[in-house]
């Protein structure tokens, strides 16, 4: 029922009015502009305490004018804020008195640092750069919990970045305090004799569900960082120097079997070290030597059997780090983008583990060293340099099974019209040490360079966005012939008339253009509408990620976005969406449109439903077959809808469905999901989860097999289910003191049927498009089972430096020809297998000034 109520109300909603508070303690009307705020040179560092008892907090000017954003825009504050900022020649000091008439309810949490449990909580932005589009977040809790972030292109956030600083919080007889201790050291800019610096301060009352700001943050506006307010008055500002070491030691012990798969034991001793320097007072370096990329949750479990890569989240510290300065998107679906860098590719798994490997080779290639520069000049001018080098690595009888490899990226981005207007650049290379085992199938060097263009305008409510980029690879000629054969690209397909298969060339290269415009800004609308063409031969895979080439497409979205209360809901949005895409033969390959609509209720259960259609006009694959002729796909239905508790509770459950269905009635598919986050007082949390599903294909691909002399592409109808369980626990025992805990058990079975060679793949009807296939037999069905577990205690004894402990299990299961294809099987073989247990410990220590 939300997608038509929201349709309904989006349409005729008038604002209401929010809670209300006592009249006592409510805080007075503020104007919309920030007003001029300085603050006061510190003659003596305050103690980080959580209390507003030092002298220095007694005659620092009081800012006072928050506004409400959110759920109303411009609302009044519940409850008064006041906030006081102090500098000295080494660090900035900010503290926050949050006024609460009932201090008891204040929703303190404590959570490991950089986690996000709901509670009351202070962030403060500091734009020290004063360039309207960067920005340092600093989040301290009700309970003293820590994170710290960057925010780029004045509005994207990076929680991946960190800093060491210090923070308290007190919760005492009036409401709470925010205490802030922030080394300039951390921060870049450029001494001036009288800085001025972009502030922002946000406060969550979690309860109430309301979020208060200074300045007002206005969601009908472009961008974040250029809406803070100009805080002048830094006077006698050094140029920060940061030099910082941090060497550990890991020690692991834990499952290593032989090269047969004999299960043993054996421990290992690794040292290394991180180091930071400040190049200039706002460009650093940021360098590591045998580094541990180790990461502390799992990889979800997935069984793909689709023609193209899976792509993983980025987990390892160093690379999410700064990882805004090295984006070049090319592609975006539901937050996860993907463009020509995608870090995940150093220290990949060995790519010819499965030719010249074992059970004993190793799982990972062994990255040497790391280092980057980053920073942002005066001029606007981002830097992003990054090089990385990667260990040969061998299998059986010392063969590579993945070479010594560089990688090496340079990201440029140069803000134009106060940052409203901007052009960048990125340039990436690939150069592998390939020998007599991996020349023929591994590309020697790969290119990948990019151009891109953004131009805000319309009072800044709209951006146009451009563009270009190309590639070029370069190996022996059968490693070219295995890149164009590739399911990227696929030149041998027979019915590509526009491609032709070259198995000579030594090299091959590729473009794509891209052109957006946006409405960001201004009223309730939003809107996307993007163009693109990418040639065949575009291949980004050696450090980027893109799953096909030959493309050309458009695409839009709208949507309605109140920024008020309305009716039932706190807010909610409305979305439309459609798109169209070849390939550069013409050749029709996705097409189709959904409604969705998410909001939250005034309950604090919020909910999200949806209903779309695709391959609305007829449309083919030409990636189905693996490398074979183009292949009809029938037009499908699908509808989605979810629902999720009032995370202030101490059980907040959810539950989700999607479901769809092709229209010729030989496919279906759907998946359930239930589950739950808890918490149990105020430093015990977690969530549950447990999914199933079911599909019926009746299009899966089995294989391509030569017959005499005849290449015949199969495919039959699968019949698969799928269940899992995901755990997490977080136990927070101080803020610097933690326990978390990850397990992820996955079953997944399937049964084949029908077993059909592709006969005329462009029909309509499907007894013309297959034809029975019997020449081997009954195609084998599977059965696979994956358990992964990581728990985690994180001990951070002193600023900066910190201790861990990490207990690992993973448990793999497959049987290609089972039986019996029921869950309880599955679940069976899973822990009936031996776990492979790894234990570390790894301690660090940070030098820093």
């Amino acid at each position: 029922m939300l997608l038509p109520t929201l349709l309904f109300q989006v349409a005729l909603a008038t604002p209401v009015s929010g809670p209300v508070a006592d009249p006592g303690n409510r805080a007075s009307r503020a104007t919309i502009a920030a007003p001029l705020y300085r603050p006061s040179r510190a003659q003596k560092a305050p103690v980080i305490d959580g209390r507003d008892d030092d002298a220095m907090w007694n005659t620092t000017a009081v800012l006072s004018e928050f506004r409400q954003f959110e759920p109303t825009e411009n609302g009044d504050p519940i409850f008064r804020t006041e906030a006081r900022i102090a500098y000295d020649s080494r660090n900035l000091y900010v503290l926050v008195r949050n006024y609460d008439p009932r201090p008891d309810s204040i929703l303190s949490v404590l959570q490991r640092r950089d986690g996000f449990a709901l509670s009351d909580d202070i962030i403060l932005g500091i734009d020290s750069y004063h360039d309207r589009r960067t920005g340092y977040m600093f989040r301290l809790t009700a309970a003293g919990s820590m994170a710290d972030g960057y925010m780029f292109n004045d509005g994207e956030e990076d929680w991946g970045w960190n800093a060491v600083w210090q923070g308290a919080a007190r919760v005492d007889s009036l409401g709470w305090i925010a205490e802030y201790r922030i080394p300039l050291s951390q921060l870049r800019y450029a001494p001036s004799g009288d800085n001025t610096m972009g502030v922002f301060i946000a406060r969550r009352v979690a309860r109430r569900g309301e979020r208060v700001a200074w300045p007002l943050i206005r969601r009908s506006k472009t961008g974040s960082v250029s809406q803070w307010g100009e805080v002048p008055g830094f006077v006698g500002l050094q140029a920060p120097r940061r030099v910082e070491l941090m060497p550990y030691s890991v020690g692991r012990y834990g499952y290593k079997p032989l090269g047969d798969g004999t299960p043993r034991s054996a421990g290992t001793t690794q040292f290394g070290a991180d180091l930071k320097v400040g190049l200039t007072s706002n460009v650093t370096l940021d360098a590591a030597i045998n580094p541990d990329f180790g990461q502390v949750e799992a990889d979800p479990g997935v069984l793909n059997l689709s023609a193209f890569e899976q792509f993983y989240a980025e987990r390892r510290p160093f690379f999410l780090e700064g990882s805004g300065i090295f984006r070049y998107d090319i592609d975006c679906n539901d937050g996860d983008c993907t463009g020509l860098f995608y870090s995940r590719r150093i220290g990949r798994s060995p790519q010819l583990s499965g030719a010249y490997g074992d059970a004993a080779s190793p799982q990972q290639s062994l990255i040497l060293g790391a280092a980057k520069v980053t920073g942002r000049l005066g001029s606007g001018l981002s830097i992003g340099l990054l090089d990385a080098v990667t260990d040969r690595v061998q299998g059986t009888q010392a063969r590579t099974i993945e070479p010594m490899t560089n990688y090496g990226v340079v990201r440029l981005q140069q803000d134009l019209r106060g940052g409203n207007s901007g052009i960048g650049l990125m340039l990436t290379n690939t150069t592998r040490r390939t020998d007599e085992w991996t020349r023929d199938v591994l590309r020697g060097d790969a290119w990948t360079g990019g151009l891109d263009a953004r131009h805000r305008f319309g009072g800044n409510r709209f951006q146009l966005s451009a563009q270009v980029a190309g590639s070029r690879v370069s190996g022996t000629a059968a490693a070219i012939a295995r890149t164009q054969s590739s399911n990227v690209h696929l030149y041998q397909r027979p019915d590509a008339s526009h491609l032709t298969f070259d198995s000579t060339r030594t090299s091959m290269s590729g473009s794509m253009a891209q052109v957006s415009l946006d409405k960001q800004g201004g009223g309730i609308t939003r809107f996307n509408t993007s163009v693109w063409y990418m040639t065949p031969g575009f291949e980004i895979n050696d450090i980027g990620f893109r799953t096909r080439s030959d493309e050309a497409g458009a695409s839009v979205w709208f949507a309605l976005r109140p920024t008020k209360p309305f009716s039932a809901f706190r807010r909610g949005q409305l979305n439309f969406n459609a798109y169209g895409t070849t390939n550069t033969d013409g050749l029709v390959i996705g097409n189709g449109g959904n409604i969705n609509a998410n909001g939250q209720f005034k309950n604090f259960w919020s909910g999200y439903t949806g209903i779309g259609i695709n391959n609305l006009f007829a449309t083919y694959s030409d990636r189905d077959a693996r490398g074979g002729p183009v292949v009809f796909r029938p037009r499908r239905v699908q509808m989605w809808m979810g629902t999720d508790g009032d995370s202030r509770n101490a059980i907040a459950p959810s539950f989700n469905a999607f479901g769809g269905r092709r229209l010729d009635g030989r496919g279906s598919n759907w998946d359930l999901g239930v589950g739950a986050q808890f918490r149990v007082g105020g430093q015990l949390n977690g969530s549950v989860n447990v999914g199933y599903g079911r599909n019926i294909d009746d299009q899966q691909w089995l294989g391509n097999f030569v017959d005499s002399g005849t290449t015949n592409y199969t495919f039959g109808r699968l019949y698969q289910a799928t269940s899992s369980v995901t755990f997490r626990l977080n136990y927070t025992i101080t803020p610097r003191l933690s326990f978390e805990s990850y397990l992820q058990p996955f079953v997944s079975t399937g049964e084949y049927a029908d077993w059909r060679a592709l006969a005329d793949g462009r029909s309509m009807d499907n007894s013309l498009r297959f034809t029975p296939y019997t020449l081997r037999g009954a195609p084998e069905g599977f059965r696979f089972a994956q358990l992964r577990t990581n728990n985690v205690v994180r001990w951070e004894y002193r600023p900066g430096s910190v201790l861990f402990f990490v207990w690992s299990q993973g448990r793999d299961a497959f049987t290609g020809s089972p039986t019996d294809f029921g869950m309880q099987p599955g679940w069976s073989d899973l822990f009936a297998q031996q776990p492979k247990n790894v234990f570390l410990v790894k301690a660090s220590y940070w030098f820093g000034r």
